[in-house]
C-alpha cells in the first residue's frame, strides 16, 4: 500500500514539508517499502489518509534516503512515525521511554484516527506533547539502544 501515499526522497523535500505543512498534523512514517511491519502500517496510514485530510498529511520517508532524519530522530527500529505541527514536533507519553515517535505499526486504524485526533487538539491548544489515547496493551514494547548509557 505505500504506493498509494507520496514520499518523501531527500533531507531538502523532507525540510519543505515540515516548514510548509500549515494547521495540520504532519506524519512522517519512516521506514522502508519492502519491510513487513512497515507494508502493515502504510495499509493503516493509506486507509486513513481521506478520513483524516482535515486534520492531518501523511508522507513516507525511507530511512535509507534521509540519514540525516534518521539520525537525528534515532531512528533504531522501523518503522517509525513521527509527527509535526505548524513546523513544530509534536511528543506523544506512550507510556514509553520515548516520547518522539511512534515505533512499529498501529493494530488498528481506529488507534491511529484518535491518535492524529489527540495531536491535533492539543496541538491547537498549543501543547508540544499530548498523552496517547491508544490503548497501552496495543503498543509495541521495544526497549532503548542506549538506555543504561
Amino acid at each position: 500500500m505505500s504506493f498509494l501515499l507520496p514520499k518523501l526522497t531527500c533531507k531538502k523535500e523532507v525540510d519543505q514539508a515540515i516548514k510548509s505543512v500549515a494547521e495540520k498534523v504532519l506524519v512522517l512514517r519512516f521506514g522502508r517499502d519492502n519491510d513487513a511491519v512497515c507494508l502493515q502500517l502504510d495499509d493503516i496510514l493509506a486507509k486513513t489518509a481521506h478520513d483524516l485530510s482535515k486534520m492531518a498529511v501523511i508522507y513516507l520517508v525511507d530511512v535509507n534516503d534521509v540519514p540525516v532524519y534518521t539520525q537525528y530522530f534515532d531512528i533504531s527500529y522501523i518503522p517509525s512515525t513521527v509527527f509535526f505541527f505548524n513546523g513544530q514536533h509534536m511528543k506523544v507519553d506512550y507510556g514509553s521511554p520515548d516520547h518522539t515517535k511512534f515505533v512499529g505499526s498501529f493494530k488498528t486504524k481506529q488507534d491511529f484516527i484518535d491518535l492524529i485526533e489527540v495531536i491535533y487538539r492539543g496541538a491547537m491548544w498549543g501543547k508540544l506533547i499530548v498523552r496517547s489515547p491508544i490503548d497501552p496493551n496495543n503498543i509495541p514494547k521495544y526497549d532503548l539502544l542506549y538506555q543504561g548509557i
